[in-house]
């Protein structure tokens, strides 16, 4: 199965700023782990970056050497059953606190992702579909898609602050809140432009300005 690169990447702090690593193998970690999957590891093959980056094999194997020596990351094995030919290879990302942020990255790639390891669908269950809150990038993106004024910071903290709630009831559609809000936002203007004509005098039945 073919490995499919997402939209978004992590470079950490430590990663970043190790002057002892060349920009390529930075730029081979955050691949990485934009290919991890909710455990913070990937499978992709050295034959899959090397033609990813255009570099022979042993390049990227001296890449990943780097990696491991600095124990940025570790390389596990499954082998053949009965033999020990190996299967698999798993790299695993070790900062302690990747592992959250795999997840959360997974969450923000699980569009762009078609590898059905390494993406986790929570948003479904047998027979019914449970809802799934939202980041503040989606509310941006969602928001910049129907090219509405609604502040997309201001959307996603009232309703974090309400355990995304309307009233008692679970939010079953954020979208939806976004599109009511939305047009909440434009009754409210066209109420102040009505009430700015009256008191202009202005006829405003033709639409005019």
């Amino acid at each position: 199965m073919k490995e499919q690169p997402n939209y978004y990447a992590i470079l950490s702090a430590e990663v970043r700023y190790d002057n002892r690593l060349k920009a390529n193998v930075k730029l081979l970690y955050a691949e990485i782990t934009a290919l991890c999957n909710m455990n913070a590891e990937c499978f992709a093959s050295n034959k899959y970056f090397a033609d990813l980056y255009d570099k022979e094999k042993g390049t990227i194997s001296g890449w990943i050497s780097q990696l491991v020596k600095y124990e940025y990351i570790k390389i596990r094995y499954t082998y053949k059953e009965g033999t020990r030919e190996i299967s698999h290879r798993y790299i695993k990302i070790i900062d302690k606190g990747m592992l959250k942020i795999s997840k959360d990255l997974c969450d923000k790639n699980r569009k762009s992702n078609t590898t059905s390891i390494n993406t986790m669908n929570s948003n479904t269950t047998k027979g019914s579909v449970s809802f799934k809150k939202p980041t503040i990038i989606d509310v941006k993106e969602y928001c910049l898609e129907r090219k509405n004024s609604v502040d997309a910071e201001t959307f996603y903290h009232f309703y974090e602050s309400k355990d995304w709630k309307i009233g008692k009831n679970k939010m079953k559609s954020w979208k939806s809140c976004i599109i009511t809000w939305e047009k909440s936002r434009n009754n409210n203007t066209n109420d102040r432009t009505t009430s700015h004509r009256h008191e202009k005098g202005q006829d405003y039945g033709d639409g005019s300005f």
